[in-house]
């Protein structure tokens, strides 16, 4: 027993990295699913226009749909009950600011525009895309 040599145990060095590929698979699979959620909205085809970009936050957002549909802060609203609601909203918020799909009849904006005048509301910022520099 003198002439044997004790063995050196050896660190294992090599990291398994299958646990972490697992967890890394299911959070794309969670990140793919929930990120479609988060982009809800209203789909408004807007018009293009030149001038500088508004910010929108803490403002009251309207939205005309191409089939005539009124949304306030996303939600669905009818124009009859538009200056009732806005009304509300007045000593909060003096700013509207409105998007208009492109194939709205221009008869519908000024309905509306009207409706936001007469609830009090003197600030209305009309939401366009940039238009393309050639």
């Amino acid at each position: 027993m003198a002439g044997l040599v004790p063995r050196r145990k050896s660190v294992l060095a090599e990291i398994n990295v299958v646990p972490l590929v697992d967890i890394m698979l299911v959070l794309l699979i969670i990140f793919m699913i929930t990120a479609p959620m988060l982009q809800q909205g209203i789909d408004v085809n807007l018009p293009k226009a030149k001038g500088k970009s508004i910010e929108e936050a803490e403002k009251i957002n309207i939205v005309l749909t191409k089939e005539g549909k009124i949304y306030v802060n996303d939600k669905l609203s009818k124009i009859s009950e538009l200056q009732a609601m806005l009304s509300a909203f007045k000593e909060s918020n003096p700013t509207v600011l409105l998007k208009a799909d492109r194939d709205v009849p221009y008869g519908l904006v000024a309905e509306v525009m009207g409706e936001i005048k007469a609830a009090g509301i003197e600030r209305i910022g009309m939401i366009t895309e940039p238009k393309e520099l050639r």
